[in-house]
């Protein structure tokens, strides 16, 4: 067993880690910028070190001081949460190549899914379903780029291959306005991500976003925790998550979940990852794979008993799953809503000063959050300050309950998105399952 690690992120992550630490009997360190110095991660660790100022910058992504904090404290190794330097396969390198151990996948798979294209095509051979698209970069052969969209048939997308979470992505209906949108693409890529390099895709229309949750031990197993449902977003950014996701096909589910973990065992895959997929009329279609662990990894924690977080630990210490595919059972029906500090109507960031803070509770209520009465969100940072989770024997009881602990939950000082919460899940069309990704900003206008 690892014997201390080091938790380079903050928040509600952060203390997620810690917790999961402690039940197993690893001692922390929580590094910090100057402003988070009362989070409640960095109160409850066996030790703290500040890495930093304010901008994350200078703190939560300054590689060689993160390093710095495991040589100090004597850590054995790293875990980076999600966000921050947690895909950054250099990162992951540099703390193998330090001597510590990195809670992620190898440096080498991290830069490979991280390459979109790459990441296609490594799925393509390994029997993922993907979206109908160039399957490659797109070069300056126009000829060849108009037959590929010719053949793809309109609208199509453009992706930039170092691109995510909504970013460097244009949607091409016409065969005119095709070569100068990628143009377009590969220039706002190149400045955003350093990476000029674009792909296309076929652009559906209807999807929704449906995502598998894996564990692998990189000695031959892997396993899946089945299906999420995340397709209640906003540019984007996802607002709710439900598991399993509702109205899916039993045989393309099947098909997809197989995928999966023989991916995984192709590409020796090693702790927690997520699989995205676009999932329209029955088919799903392979987006990207998250290398870590995921912010709405608590429903599927929920629907089948099993802590990815110590999963993670375990497997990094150097132990095999212990857990067989068999053993995974789903249980009743997870909601997460995700709780930010941000006004409800214009979505601007909200930082202040939590004047009360009282979390909802009852059976299958749950709340991973880092606030407490009198704490002050600093303006550096995502505006993410809590995730709601409820569980029942069925889906609308789960909604019903997330529906009373939305009610219950008060933050005081601060706007917050709660109101939009309540609305969502008093919806009727939410209500019923299966709303595609574009049905919120739809519904509110925008």
């Amino acid at each position: 067993m690892l014997e201390k690690i080091v938790i380079a992120n903050r928040g509600e992550i952060a203390l997620r880690i810690l917790r999961a630490c402690k039940e197993l009997g690893i001692k922390t360190v929580a590094v910090y910028s100057r402003v988070d110095r009362d989070l409640m991660h960095v109160r409850l660790a066996d030790e703290a070190v500040c890495i930093g100022p304010n901008p994350s910058t200078e703190s939560y992504l300054n590689i060689p001081r993160i390093i710095s904090a495991a040589e100090v404290t004597g850590a054995c190794a790293i875990h980076p949460g999600y966000g921050f330097l947690a895909e950054n396969a250099n990162f992951a390198e540099m703390v193998e190549n330090s001597g510590f151990t990195f809670i992620g996948p190898s440096a080498d798979v991290i830069r490979t899914m991280g390459d979109k294209v790459a990441a296609i095509q490594t799925m393509q051979k390994s029997g993922v379903p993907t979206v109908p698209g160039s399957n490659g970069p797109l070069d300056e052969n126009h000829e060849r780029t108009l037959h590929i969209a010719h053949e793809i048939g309109y609208p199509v997308i453009i992706k930039a291959s170092a691109g995510g979470g909504g970013r460097g992505m244009r949607v091409v209906h016409c065969e005119t306005a095709l070569l100068s949108a990628i143009e377009i693409t590969q220039t706002e890529a190149k400045a955003a991500f350093g990476d000029g390099t674009v792909y296309m895709e076929k652009f559906l229309q209807n999807p929704r976003h449906v995502e598998v949750q894996v564990l692998a031990d990189g000695q031959g197993q892997a396993i899946h925790l089945h299906d999420r449902d995340c397709s209640m977003q906003r540019r984007h950014q996802k607002v709710v998550e439900e598991a399993p996701a509702p109205h899916i096909d039993a045989q393309a589910r099947a098909n997809v979940l197989k995928s999966c973990t023989d991916a995984c065992l192709s590409l020796g895959y090693r702790s927690a990852g997520t699989f995205e997929f676009l999932y329209e009329y029955g088919h799903f279609y392979f987006i990207e794979m998250n290398t870590r662990v995921q912010v709405e990894h608590p429903v599927s924690e929920m629907i089948t008993g099993i802590d990815i977080i110590k999963q993670q630990l375990l497997i990094a210490s150097g132990q095999p799953l212990a857990i067989m595919q068999n053993d995974v059972q789903i249980r009743g029906h997870a909601f997460e809503c995700r709780i930010n500090a941000e006004d409800p109507k214009s979505f601007l960031p909200c930082p202040g000063q939590v004047t009360q803070f009282h979390a909802p509770g009852g059976l299958g209520v749950r709340v991973d959050s880092h606030l407490y009465s009198g704490y002050c969100i600093p303006p550096y940072y995502d505006s993410m300050i809590a995730k709601l989770i409820t569980v029942a024997d069925t889906r609308e009881q789960a909604l019903n309950r997330m529906r009373v602990a939305l009610d219950e939950m008060i933050i005081d000082g601060i706007r917050t998105n709660i109101t939009l919460q309540r609305d969502i899940v008093c919806d009727a069309k939410f209500a019923a399952g299966g709303v595609n990704i574009h049905y919120l900003e739809e519904k509110l206008g925008i």
